[in-house]
């Protein structure tokens, strides 16, 4: 799955504005952007075997440190240690300074990790395991390539939908930044496999760095436009 997490993300910044867009961008795909430097150490292995699946060429038959269930539940907890302490910093920075820093998103943010390996289940193959790299899981809707599609595309229209209703003066960026996420969507989901797991590996984090760098100058715009109205 790619553009149905990021419906995780936008619906997750409604339940908690203190926690910033970007932020929750890099968390829905947090095991993606660590398998993607795994598979270029050679640590986590995955081969392109066109036809695995009727959308998605990737044989992800290695990848216990990222997306078992097991790994899942930790790198969410690393998350939520993480943000809780950024929040202390920003606390005591407040207090020396007068601000008054957000609290309460580190579940958020954990949840925002976890949602990731759930929703990987709905698609992926039986290749998620459970612990190790035993044990594996999926329900393979990757196989129904409409199904699938149609999936991440509601998951991300509805969570920019919740998110616009917190009162964006400008729905036009975000809804060009919907699209251009589709576009790349539909790409990697009909278009040539990738040429070889290093270059999908790569193509993967240059997406992901770039999407959560396009959340937050947009978020960036949104608060000026606040700030002005």
């Amino acid at each position: 799955m790619f553009v149905g997490h990021y419906g995780v993300s936008f619906a997750a910044k409604r339940l908690r504005p203190e926690v910033p867009l970007w932020v929750l961008f890099v968390a829905v795909q947090l095991l993606d952007v660590f398998w993607a430097p795994l598979v270029l150490l050679g640590v986590e292995r995955v081969r392109i075997v066109p036809g695995i699946t009727a959308s998605n060429p990737l044989d992800l038959y290695y990848m216990p440190y990222t997306h078992s269930l097991v790994a899942a539940a930790l790198w969410a907890l690393v998350a939520l240690l993480a943000w809780r302490m950024v929040v202390m910093g920003k606390r005591g920075a407040g207090k020396r300074g007068g601000g008054k820093p957000g609290v309460g998103g580190g579940a958020i943010v954990a949840a925002a990790v976890f949602s990731h390996w759930v929703l990987d289940l709905v698609v992926h193959r039986p290749d998620l395991p459970l612990y190790d790299n035993t044990a594996k899981v999926g329900l393979g809707l990757w196989d129904r390539p409409a199904l699938a599609f149609g999936l991440e595309v509601a998951l991300l229209v509805t969570g920019i939908a919740l998110y616009l209703r917190g009162g964006a003066r400008r729905v036009a960026p975000w809804l060009i930044l919907a699209l251009v996420m589709l576009a790349v969507h539909a790409m990697a989901f009909f278009g040539a496999p990738p040429k070889s797991p290093a270059a999908a590996a790569v193509m993967a984090l240059t997406a992901y760095i770039a999407l959560a760098a396009a959340a937050a100058w947009l978020e960036r715009r949104r608060a000026r436009d606040r700030a002005a109205a």
